[in-house]
């Protein structure tokens, strides 16, 4: 779920999604860059209204010069000592390494970390102190690069904390509380479209029947589309985005010409990230199709079990649909592209990971032909279809580690036929830093193919541009981006654009940024 909240909160959803989120009420800027241009600034003036005279020039004092802080070489010294140290044990049942120390060891550690590691470390502004700060938040936030791109764009966008029990839970167990229900938005500002475009199998809003394309239209009686007042959007966030399990909301949703009100009882729920695993015959042979969510632990095993059913039905093709898919562990990436292409990648590169000037190379990830072990058995033989061709279904929410799928085949001469609209254009990626209950993400590599291409902070632009059809199941054979896949490989041309349900204000699925990464395992380096 996305946060609507309108202020800072530390509850879950609000924190991690204040910055997926702009808020109802008043507009704010996240993760950096600075507020709206123009907004506060300051109009020179030249002369006094009415007195036709002058105003003499000011003089601006010099500020006092800024000592920055001594950036420690050391930093791995002060990792692990804390301001409020936990106890007890991890999800795993390992006791947590924190020992006593200050906020500003923890300062320390993130501003050595950050020297040693950050791809762009030598953009971040020496007038970031750790004196101006009352806490680490705020501090690491403030640990970037400025540095716009030629649009205008932040730099760097993907700067971003997680509590460590967070993205151990999202990352190793696949759930999340709420109803199982993923939206497709356009706005946090009214007038709001909000359509349910994934739901969870045997979750809350598929045992209440909720299905895709359902438009949100109210939660608990609140008109969810127009409302602008800032109590009732508390409320909105409230139904949207519980924060525990057994919360009772109502949301009413339109489907077609029929409006109707859905009880819900939130509820942890277990994501599957691999869906809708089938065969679909052709004139042309057997062509596999599965929907591809999140290269998270949990997808390794079902990744491994839909190749295998793929295979053991003859399929001689596939269309892999990661329309929704944000990325991930590169290792998944890595092992789902050698399930397509097979014994033919042996030896070669899928993403090499190029990083600042103070950190050493280290190996290629290579296509991997057995399971790191995140949840298929270490070591185990992967299945694959060995082919030279495949069609991916994808999105603006298609994003880094589905990239880099998509750009290590290419790397290796398999081709991708891109079905649907140009992705969302993230090379980069991250080793995530464990501290003190807190998981930082600061960008350490950009990731290059086999033949030293990764310029794609543009996304990679669709073979076939066709728009996201809510108006069917994923999977459902006429669904848009499926149909058009299926007609560009029996024709080699591109179908007239699918108009169904396509809208002019882009819309967006609801996830954290954890959802928008490529990594590595923890602990591989």
């Amino acid at each position: 779920m996305k946060s609507l909240s309108t202020a800072a909160s530390p509850t879950r959803f609000s924190r991690l999604f204040a910055c997926a989120f702009a808020t109802l009420v008043t507009l704010s800027g996240c993760g950096g860059g600075g507020g709206s241009p123009g907004i506060g600034a300051s109009t020179p003036v030249a002369g006094n209204p009415g007195t036709g005279t002058t105003t003499p020039p000011t003089t601006t004092p010099t500020p006092p010069a800024v000592t920055p802080d001594p950036i420690p070489s050391d930093y791995i010294s002060y990792q692990d000592l804390c301001a409020a140290p936990r106890t007890g044990v991890d999800a795993e049942g390992h006791a947590f390494p924190d020992r006593q120390g200050t906020l500003q060891d923890e300062m320390k550690f993130l501003r050595g970390w950050t020297d040693a590691t950050y791809l762009w470390y030598s953009e971040i502004p020496s007038t970031v102190r750790m004196a101006d700060y009352t806490n680490t938040l705020d501090y690491f936030a403030a640990l970037k690069t400025p540095a716009l791109t030629a649009s205008g764009k932040d730099k760097d966008r993907f700067h971003f904390t997680y509590t460590t029990a967070e993205w151990d839970a999202l990352t190793n167990a696949s759930q999340d509380t709420g109803y199982g229900l993923t939206w497709s938005v356009n706005s946090t500002t009214a007038p709001r479209t909000w359509i349910a475009a994934i739901i969870e199998p045997g979750s809350p809003a598929a045992a209440a029947g909720i299905q895709r394309g359902d438009l949100l239209t109210a939660v608990d009686g609140i008109d969810f589309i127009n409302t602008a007042d800032e109590a009732q959007i508390e409320r909105l966030n409230e139904g949207l985005s519980p924060d525990t399990a057994g919360e009772r909301h109502t949301l009413t949703i339109r489907r077609g010409d029929t409006t109707m009100d859905i009880a819900l009882t939130s509820a942890v729920v277990t994501t599957t990230p691999v869906k809708n695993v089938k065969v679909i015959d052709t004139p042309s042979g057997k062509v596999g199709y599965l929907s591809f969510e999140d290269h998270n632990a949990v997808s390794e095993l079902q990744l491994v079990n839909a190749f295998t059913s793929l295979k053991n039905q003859g399929a001689a093709d596939l269309v892999l649909d990661m329309r929704y898919n944000g990325g991930g562990l590169l290792y998944v990436a890595s092992e789902l592209a050698y399930m397509i292409a097979g014994p033919a990648t042996a030896g070669k590169t899928f993403e090499r990971a190029l990083y600042n000037d103070k950190t050493a190379p280290d190996a290629p990830i290579p296509f991997r032909n057995t399971a790191y072990g995140f949840s298929a058995p270490r070591n185990m033989a992967l299945p694959y279809l060995g082919l030279k061709r495949v069609t991916v279904l994808t999105t603006s929410d298609t994003c880094s580690a589905s990239e880099a799928v998509i750009n290590g085949l290419r790397g290796v001469d398999v081709q991708v036929d891109i079905i649907g609209a140009t992705t969302c254009g993230k090379p980069y990626g991250f080793l995530p830093a464990d501290n003190c209950g807190t998981t930082y993400f600061t960008i350490q590599f950009q990731g290059v193919n086999a033949k030293g291409f990764g310029d794609f902070a543009d996304g990679f632009a669709p073979t076939c541009a066709v728009s996201d059809d809510m108006a069917h199941a994923l999977g459902d054979p006429a669904e848009g981006m499926l149909a058009a896949a299926l007609a560009y490989r029996a024709t080699n041309a591109c179908p007239a654009a699918s108009t169904a349900r396509a809208r002019r204000v882009p819309m967006h699925i609801a996830r954290s940024q954890l959802k928008e990464i490529a990594i590595y395992p923890p602990r591989t380096r």
